[in-house]
């Protein structure tokens, strides 16, 4: 027989499994977009939440032909890795503070003057106006696309040494903190020791007495444990942090004005839903932290002066920096 004729049986059951495979193939889903997206805040978290939502809104808005992916929790990556995957396009979008971003944008670091946002509703009047529209233009310049500032929250000090209530307790103290100059500079005003660390090893950091203590909103430091190892917080408040969904710029302006929009209006749901939700947890997180042992010390308006008079360099420094325009606009917007 003919080398290069087969069997009856083996030619019918190739038959069989080409027409099953074309089947299979036929019914799959198509997908005409698939987002890709990466954060590094955890799972329970209420931007990876306001995740959730803005996944459901999309998919259902277009039917499922845009399909999202989720990846909290630093599954593809940390916080710096993540924004290089979405300047290179291997990833879609990420959310992430806005700390994490202004290596590339530096620009980002004019919302993180000091005691500039007396509250919240003044921190998120400022980032959607005239400040947020001048920060969507510098990030498009670096190849982002902005679709919203979500809440990370004010930022408190722990650390496993003294309480602070005056501003001399700051003296030496190695504290953990954001990849941002500002930031660092704000901390070396006050007279402590700043480090900058990647979120990931801050626990053991702590736990060994490498660092002293660190300084996030309530509820970071509630979700990654830093009572078990830290004694004292103090609601400094001294940052109002934000969380930044940025998108590939070139993956964006690929799809159609309508499947723009629906991005969008998705975002603004998720975002609204997020700022209320990490209000509650803010005040949830620290009311759990006093009570599984850390003892809390409000600051005092003679602590809060005196740290002010300390820092109130940091704006001129960052004019300097960055000019002028960015930052009057957020000084001017946090007066208003």
């Amino acid at each position: 027989m003919d080398s290069n004729i087969q069997p009856f049986g083996k030619r019918f059951h190739k038959s069989l499994l080409g027409i099953m495979l074309g089947a299979s193939l036929a019914s799959a889903p198509v997908y005409a977009e698939t987002l890709r997206i990466a954060g590094n805040f955890a799972t329970d978290h209420s931007s990876s939440l306001a995740m959730e939502i803005f996944k459901e809104e999309v998919e259902a808005a277009t039917d499922n032909d845009i399909k999202v992916h989720l990846f909290p929790a630093m599954q593809l990556g940390g916080a710096a890795e993540n924004v290089d995957q979405v300047r290179s396009g291997v990833l879609s979008m990420t959310w992430i503070g806005v700390s994490f971003l202004s290596r590339t944008v530096p620009e980002l670091e004019a919302v993180s003057l000091p005691f500039v946002f007396k509250d919240r509703e003044t921190a998120f009047r400022v980032i959607d106006g005239k400040v947020g529209t001048l920060l969507n233009e510098k990030l498009a310049e670096k190849g982002f696309v902005a679709l919203g500032f979500m809440e990370l929250g004010p930022r408190h000090i722990t650390n496993s040494v003294h309480p602070i209530d005056a501003i001399g307790d700051f003296d030496g103290l190695k504290i953990r903190l954001q990849p941002n100059e500002t930031h660092l500079k704000t901390f070396r005003a006050l007279g402590a020791n700043p480090v900058s660390m990647g979120i990931n090893e801050v626990y053991s950091a702590l736990q060994q007495k490498v660092i002293d203590g660190q300084e996030n909103p309530f509820s970071i430091i509630r979700k990654n444990n830093f009572g078990e190892v830290q004694q004292y917080l103090t609601d400094t408040g001294h940052f109002f942090d934000f969380i930044v969904v940025v998108a590939n710029k070139k993956k964006f302006e690929s799809m159609s004005d309508q499947e723009q929009q629906v991005l969008r209006d998705a975002m603004a749901k998720a975002v609204d839903w997020q700022r209320d939700k990490a209000a509650e947890e803010d005040i949830q997180s620290r009311d759990e932290l006093i009570a599984a042992g850390m003892q809390f010390n409000e600051v005092s308006p003679e602590l809060h002066q005196a740290m002010q008079e300390k820092t109130a360099g940091i704006i001129d420094e960052l004019k300097e920096r960055l000019g002028t325009e960015l930052v009057d606009a957020v000084l001017e917007g946090a007066k208003s």
